[in-house]
């Protein structure tokens, strides 16, 4: 029986020497700890839906970053809860925010981990949308005036970078606009570019207690069905001054990252989001897959897509992976 000169298992024939010819590599540089954080003190209340993932106050979140810098991890994204809401967010752009005040808690402990902050107002709002409700819909203009006071009390209480997560048109050049008016142009945007309007949110819903009270958000997320539209985006947001894209969620997207990827030279994140967490945690339990290699694949296939960085509630989990080799 012939075969080719080539003969591929010749390098898979031993761990060293698979690694030594692997392609793709994930680092502990690549993640983004995202966190919820709630007012209040001494509190870590598991979300049910996401075994092992909490609402932490400031003083509890302040010990669970420790954890994570200590790890090695560089980057945190946080999610307020705020104990108020009304029907126009105040609450997200106030001084004494839960966000604004666990940003300057966390820089003054940890200065040189990069915090980066989501700005939406879904969390805030008491109807549970990304914006402003006007005769019933959400009002695309009002909500950028809105957007750019969370993204600027952000930036002054000591964020890095301001991610926007709500899908508005025009919502990437008015947070810059504000951004720079206010002297923070060294502040950065991290583009949510491509989200999806995806089923596979709803364990974050619960964690940030952010569903919508009517309705739903097809009329500003992205259609599943649509990957062309994925470009648009991404052009609009880079003419507008976004520094980071981002595409949400990452694995039953894969194509689109590979898309962005292929088409741009901009850092791009992906978000491994609750759903994917949870699906993963679930299957896991009931001995169906094992959790550390699922795990560890579907941050790879994320890498080799395109990703530079990969937002996943599993940070420091894997961090403690790559610290064992």
């Amino acid at each position: 029986m012939l075969f080719p000169e080539y003969r591929p298992r010749r390098l898979r024939r031993t761990e060293n020497i698979r690694t030594l010819v692997r392609e793709t590599h994930l680092s502990v540089n690549d993640l983004i700890y995202p966190l919820f954080i709630c007012e209040g003190k001494k509190i870590k209340q598991e979300i049910k839906s996401m075994p092992e993932v909490y609402r932490f106050s400031i003083d509890n979140a302040l010990e669970d970053i420790k954890e994570a810098v200590d790890l090695g991890i560089k980057a945190i994204l946080l999610f307020g809860i705020p104990d108020k809401k009304d029907e126009v967010g105040s609450s997200a752009y106030t001084k004494n925010g839960i966000i604004q005040k666990a940003v300057k808690a966390i820089k003054d402990r940890f200065p040189e981990l990069v915090v980066i902050t989501d700005v939406c107002l879904c969390e805030y709002t008491s109807h549970g949308h990304c914006g402003i409700i006007k005769n019933g819909e959400v009002d695309n203009d009002s909500t950028l005036e809105q957007l750019a006071k969370i993204a600027v009390s952000h930036a002054k209480a000591g964020a890095d970078i301001v991610a926007p997560s709500d899908m508005m048109d025009g919502r990437v050049g008015r947070i810059r606009e504000a951004l720079d008016d206010a002297g923070f142009s060294n502040v950065a945007i991290m583009s949510y570019s491509v989200k999806y309007c995806s089923a596979f949110y709803g364990p974050f819903r619960e964690a940030a207690e952010s569903a919508p009270k009517f309705g739903d958000r097809r009329s500003y997320q992205m259609d599943p069905a649509n990957s062309r539209e994925a470009l648009r985006e991404a052009y609009l947001d880079i003419e507008e001054g976004a520094d980071i894209l981002m595409v949400k969620p990452a694995m039953p997207y894969l194509d689109i990252i590979k898309m962005l990827r292929t088409e741009f030279n901009y850092p791009l994140a992906a978000y491994q989001v609750s759903g994917e967490y949870a699906m993963i945690k679930a299957a896991a339990k009931m001995g169906w897959l094992d959790e550390d290699r699922i795990l560890w694949e579907s941050l790879i296939s994320i890498k080799r897509a395109g990703a530079d960085l990969i937002i996943t509630y599993f940070a420091k989990k894997v961090a403690k992976m790559l610290l064992k080799g």
